[in-house]
């Protein structure tokens, strides 16, 4: 087992624990981290399935990926934060 493999299953661990959260989550700003996890672990996941195959395709989806959940957390925080607007 390579260390991009337990890495992997290191990250799809945080998925699932991440999922959890978001069902359960006593409040909405659990379920806001939850969620703000889950993006960037699968983020992780394409990342590290990208370097496994050696595809050099999925560092751009990474990035535009990486760009939109940045920003949904920063506008989720800003919703929270001072109510609707």
């Amino acid at each position: 087992m390579t260390g991009i493999e337990i890495a992997m299953i290191a990250i799809g661990a945080t998925i699932l624990l991440a999922v959890v959260r978001i069902v359960i989550g006593p409040t909405s700003a659990d379920r806001a981290v939850a969620a703000d996890l889950l993006s960037f672990s699968i983020i992780a996941e394409i990342a590290l399935i990208g370097t496994r195959l050696g595809s050099t395709g999925t560092y751009d989806l990474v990035l535009v990926a990486t760009l939109v959940a940045f920003l949904s957390a920063v506008s989720i925080a800003r919703v929270m934060g001072r109510g609707r607007r």
